[in-house]
């Protein structure tokens, strides 16, 4: 049963389908693993036993009679404290929710549900999901799997945690600059980032509502896929003989590979290598509208962010972590103008981003600029917690901001990961290419 917590969630469907993993096992075994891990604390908020143990009695009944609902049918993961769930605490890491407890389940819950999914519980996150870090003083601050002193990446870090530490098959998380693509990177594991409005946002806890996505963290390729398809009640993309000698890959070279530490570098050279030495055509471009697109981001994100959360905040704004606070705080000097005017220029930047990446499979970069930050450090260091905060959401925001599908993969580099930026609404195709790379990455670590 061991083997079991370290399994794919595509690996654990089958078996359930093969008939050798009981779904009410699978999940005793994973609400044992939870309740005897020394941090679970740190990355669940709340566990939903009474819910995961009926949801996997139902997953068995339905594998014994031969009507399974589809391929993750008795597969428990993990939800983001911002996800609705009926009867839960949703408090999305803030004292400013403490004590909201929704009436019904988010819509992408209800569709994993229905779709067999087994709910383990909420996972903790950054406050309000406005840090790349993943550090939370006011709830709790989750493990990275690969430093016990650094954060683990945000705002999805216990999502992260979940899957990293064998406590959740997948986790569920949200992107609006970065928030699943950084913790899966940093704790080694496959991020899905989906175009905004692809999937519901119907009883996820807002941030910016233009950029909120829905997405995966998870264990592989595969498993994003399947968990995407689960999301929406839709079909998974067929991943079934893709290969890297067709691919034709950009490496964008504006911004992005500014001010990279030693590993991520290197660890992205790397990969790239393998790619091209499997076969891929791999190019260097500069897009100077990411360049002009960066500075957008105060007017974009934080105006927005402010504009949600102003009253909620300014009722009670010693609740907050200083450093996010401030944060939104920022947003209050965004005029409506401002917004209006960040939108245009943002729209035609887009237009001139898509003409030029529209011949390649996919756009490369590191996914992260740094490694996981010392914890403590930036506990006691203002300026460490800024820089470290904005450089750690660089390079994933240009995914946010130019609307992409993106996906970063695990580089065989501890806390390194590739981000592959597609098209929007065109995750499977995304999801296909990223199974090669993976494949290539796999076969040379």
């Amino acid at each position: 049963m061991q083997d079991w917590l370290n399994m794919s969630a595509a690996d654990l469907g089958r078996g359930i389908a093969a008939g050798e993993i009981d779904p009410e096992a699978l999940t005793d075994a994973y609400l044992g693993a939870i309740a005897a891990h020394p941090l679970r604390d740190r990355i669940y908020s709340a566990v939903t036993e009474n819910r995961a143990r009926a949801e996997a009695a139902a997953a068995a009944a339905r594998a014994t009679a031969g009507q399974r609902r589809g391929p993750l049918d008795g597969v428990p993961i993990s939800w983001k404290d911002l996800f609705d769930s009926a009867g839960v605490a949703t408090e999305a890491g803030s004292a400013l929710l403490r004590g909201r407890v929704p009436a019904r389940d988010a819509e992408v819950l209800r569709n994993a549900t229905a779709a067999g999914l087994v709910c383990l519980g909420k996972t903790h996150m950054s406050e309000l999901a406005f840090s790349g870090l993943g550090l939370n003083p006011i709830t709790a601050t989750p493990p990275c799997v690969n430093d016990a002193d650094a954060v683990p990446g945000g705002s999805s870090s216990g999502a992260a945690a979940s899957v990293a530490f064998g406590l959740a098959a997948c986790g569920i998380g949200s992107d609006t600059g970065g928030s699943v693509r950084i913790p899966s990177a940093w704790n080694d594991l496959v991020g899905l980032k989906t175009t905004a409005t692809r999937l519901s946002l119907d009883g996820v806890v807002p941030l910016c509502q233009k950029f909120d996505t829905v997405g995966p963290l998870a264990r592989s390729v595969e498993d994003a896929a399947l968990m995407l398809a689960a999301l929406e009640g839709g079909k998974p993309a067929d991943l079934r003989g893709t290969s890297i000698r067709s691919a034709r890959f950009a490496v964008l070279a504006t911004v992005v590979l500014d001010d990279l530490r030693a590993d991520p570098e290197a660890a992205f050279a790397g990969a790239i290598a393998r790619l091209r030495a499997a076969g891929a055509t791999v190019e260097e471009i500069d897009a100077p509208e990411v360049a002009e697109a960066m500075p957008l981001s105060p007017a974009l994100f934080t105006g927005e962010a402010y504009g949600l959360w102003r009253d909620v905040i300014e009722a009670d704004p010693e609740k907050m972590f200083t450093p996010i606070l401030d944060r939104f705080r920022g947003g209050r000097e965004i005029s409506g103008a401002d917004y209006v005017a960040a939108w245009q220029k943002l729209e035609h930047l887009r237009e001139q981003w898509h003409a030029r990446v529209a011949g390649y499979d996919a756009v490369l970069m590191p996914s992260a600029p740094n490694l996981p930050p010392d914890r403590e450090r930036l506990m006691r260091d203002s300026d460490y917690y800024v820089t470290e905060n904005l450089l750690t959401l660089r390079n994933t925001r240009v995914g946010n901001l130019m609307g992409l599908c993106a996906v970063t993969l695990p580089t065989g580099t501890p806390s390194c990961g590739i981000m592959l930026c597609g098209k929007p609404f065109q995750e499977e195709r995304l999801l296909r290419v990223a199974k090669a790379v993976e494949d290539t990455i796999a076969l040379t670590i």
